[in-house]
């Protein structure tokens, strides 16, 4: 009876050696496999920060660009005609609350955009347009009317097909004018 048992154990044996031996030899592709996925994940982890910081960078941009617009159109509807320069001069007062609000921070605390900014401009009006046109050193411009006899051509009507008699009358015009801007 001891022999069908060494044969089973010689073949328990024989399948536990080939069971060690196969399970060492796959177990280096296994860790190479581990080993490349994790290569990989590492790789989409940091492809995917990168792509998270970028997002930060852009909606910061794209809020600084609404915020600039937001803040030029205001002092365009106020009036402002140096738009550039006042821009330059409130913009660090401005700025975004958590909520998503622009409001600029003075002296009575935080005030809506609109309101700041009319204060600013009531309180600094060189950035609104000039009341009286000209100024010291200005030189007057004359007006002449046109000339008796001739009319004030309108240029949209001259065309091939207009009449001897309004052909010479728009060249007594533009000779007319000619000679004025001339002296």
């Amino acid at each position: 009876m001891d022999e069908p048992l060494n044969v089973q154990t010689i073949v328990q044996q024989a399948i536990d050696e080939y069971m060690r031996k196969d399970t060492a030899r796959r177990e280096p592709a296994y860790k190479n496999e581990l080993q490349e996925e994790r290569r990989r994940r590492e790789q989409l982890e940091k492809r995917m920060n990168e792509l998270v910081e970028e997002n930060k960078r852009s909606r910061a941009l794209a809020d600084e660009a609404q915020r600039n617009a937001t803040i030029r159109g205001e002092l365009q509807k106020l009036g402002v005609t140096k738009v550039d320069l006042a821009f330059k001069a409130v913009q660090d007062g401005v700025v975004r609350t958590d909520d998503g609000r622009l409001v600029a921070k003075g002296e009575n605390g935080e005030l809506p955009v609109s309101e700041y900014l009319a204060s600013f401009v009531q309180e600094n009006p060189e950035f609104l347009p000039a009341r009286i046109a000209g100024g010291t050193g200005m030189t007057g411009t004359q007006k002449t009317a046109p000339a008796s006899g001739y009319g004030a051509v309108d240029l949209d009507k001259i065309s091939p097909s207009m009449s001897k008699e309004e052909l010479e009358r728009v060249r007594q015009e533009i000779l007319r004018v000619a000679t004025q801007t001339l002296r």
